[in-house]
């Protein structure tokens, strides 16, 4: 569950911003978030549907200063669910499931707020040779 991943070249990339609710915090939707996460690895990975893999991240509170060109250093707190895909369609169908929709409908409603936007990837690169 907490392996590394590894990217094939070309994936789709979906960035989904997750704000929770007033007085709700990580402790109340880990697992909710866990459940979800193992539902579509189990039910959507590889050939089954699509999957390549997924992170989530919380935000730390740092703005770069170095990398941030707007004059607002400020962000709400959230939380981040990336998830890797081979097609955009195969993110929809499967999040269009009923299996992954009653997981999710257990998130949402401890959330005031979620987006999730598509990316294509257009380079990628590690350090070494």
């Amino acid at each position: 569950m907490f392996g590394p991943i590894t990217l094939p070249f070309g994936v789709k990339m979906l960035f989904n911003t997750v704000k929770l609710k007033p007085n709700v915090t990580f402790d109340d939707v880990e697992m909710a978030v866990g459940e979800l996460c193992s539902v579509v690895k189990e039910t959507y990975g590889g050939a089954k549907g699509g999957f390549v893999g997924g992170q989530v991240f919380k935000f730390s509170g740092f703005v770069s200063d170095q990398g941030s060109l707007s004059e607002s250093r400020t962000a709400d707190d959230h939380y981040v669910i990336v998830t890797y895909w081979r097609s955009f369609e195969d993110h929809e169908k499967s999040h269009a499931d009923k299996v992954f929709t009653n997981k999710f409908a257990a998130l949402a409603a401890m959330c005031s707020e979620t987006k999730e936007l598509g990316y294509d990837m257009l380079w990628q690169g590690a350090p070494g040779g």
